[in-house]
């Protein structure tokens, strides 16, 4: 008897619903507004906190499930409310993520919970790898770690940008280079406890769309951190710096920054679908109610045959992003770059559907009394951070052909 199924377990469904309604009781209420403001909205995430969404223990449960579906699941619902408070509320858990991916368990069991405080006192953490240098080119990173053996301490310097909570943050993540003569290979994570001297938010960027989502630059200025806040530890550091540098290949380490990029690769495709599905169904409802010559606007093919390839076109991103996040929980190797994949398709189809949605509604559509706009300018980041759409192509292309295409 075959146990395939693409039906969520009665534990998702009600996880689902859960978020559904808080997305749309108290996000999309107060999403035109926050957008406007263009600050971290902390009521929302303490809203979210004091019932148990921003909170480690649910984002644990939903990475852990089994199914794999747990987080594309809620992710698409809190983004089906609003991208800028959804990634407000999620943001935290890409520091999280590469805590997980590159951490020891001492270390997970320290930081983690200190991302995100408490309900009566919420905090956030910031993921820090981009330069003014180094975006998607990772392997170009200036910022240094020197390790000063009297003190167990290690020394960051540098300027990090385009980061999520940066500056704002109680424990920031950062990446930085070990030993520049190894590229990419040379790198390693960091913890920056709350409150270290020397680490301070510089440019906070004003943008196109997720305006509610903070996003800053960092400036690392001799901050001293202790030995263990070296992600995975010094031995484990030591022995890939070695191997690297006897020329081992690739696979005998991975890149810290690149590490955590594929681990969060279908959960931001889960995010794009969010937007989509919330624009599509405007829409629908848009082109089932508004009539013209005498009859409602999708009696005519040019406008149900639009809607037609945007259900399709997001179904078939879930489908992509719930087959890589399986294969995650599965323990199954991306062979294929599935999950840059499902990241790619997702978050094109974000906005493919956000400007079909705008086009649907016409002059309305362009006007801010419909959120179809503000969710075409906020689905425009999803082919452009946690990798672009042409570096998932990339990424693909090689994995694919086995060979190092440029």
């Amino acid at each position: 008897m075959s146990t395939f199924s693409l039906d969520p377990g009665p534990d998702q469904l009600a996880v689902r619903d859960w978020l559904h309604g808080f997305a749309a009781d108290v996000m999309r209420p107060a999403a035109a507004e926050w957008d406007e403001r263009e600050e971290t909205p902390w009521p929302i995430i303490q809203e979210a906190a004091k019932i148990g969404i921003y909170s480690l223990d649910f984002y644990a449960q939903q990475y852990f499930d089994p199914s794999g579906v747990g987080i594309p699941i809620a992710m698409e619902e809190l983004f089906w409310g609003d991208a800028g408070l959804g990634l407000a509320i999620v943001g935290t858990t890409l520091a999280a993520v590469a805590v997980l991916a590159n951490g020891t368990d001492e270390q997970i069991g320290t930081w983690a919970p200190q991302m995100f405080g408490t309900p009566d006192d919420v905090k956030v953490a910031a993921f820090c790898s981009s330069e003014p240098d180094a975006g998607s080119d990772v392997s170009a990173l200036r910022t240094r770690a020197v390790y000063d053996e009297a003190k167990d301490e290690w020394v960051l310097n540098g300027t990090k940008t385009w980061a999520t909570n940066g500056g704002i943050a109680a424990v920031h993540v950062v990446v930085a280079t070990v030993d520049p003569a190894l590229g990419a290979r040379g790198q390693a994570s960091f913890v920056v406890p709350p409150g270290t001297p020397g680490l301070s938010q510089g440019q906070k960027f004003k943008k196109h769309g997720i305006r509610a989502s903070h996003t800053a630059e960092v400036v690392l200025d001799d901050v001293r951190i202790p030995g263990s806040c070296l992600l995975g530890g010094k031995e484990k550091l030591d022995e890939r710096l070695a191997r690297a540098r006897e020329g081992a290949k690739r696979s005998g380490g991975k890149n810290a920054a690149m590490a955590t990029f594929e681990a969060s690769r279908p959960a931001v495709g889960a995010q794009a679908i969010g937007i989509a599905r919330a624009a599509y169904e405007v829409a629908l409802d848009y082109a089932k109610t508004r009539v013209q010559f005498g009859r409602p606007i999708i009696d005519n093919q040019g406008v149900a045959f639009q809607l037609a390839d945007m259900k399709t076109r997001i179904d078939a991103a879930r489908l992509l992003v719930w087959r890589a996040s399986w294969m995650a929980a599965n323990n199954q190797l991306f062979t294929s770059a599935e999950g840059s994949m499902s990241k790619l398709y997702a978050g094109e189809t974000a906005k493919y559907v956000t400007a079909q949605a705008m086009q649907i509604l016409g002059g309305n559509g362009f006007t801010r009394e419909y959120p179809v706009e503000r969710m075409h300018r906020d689905s425009a980041i999803y082919t452009i951070f946690e990798g672009t759409s042409e570096i998932q192509r990339l990424v693909i292309a090689r994995a694919i052909s086995g060979l190092p295409i440029r």
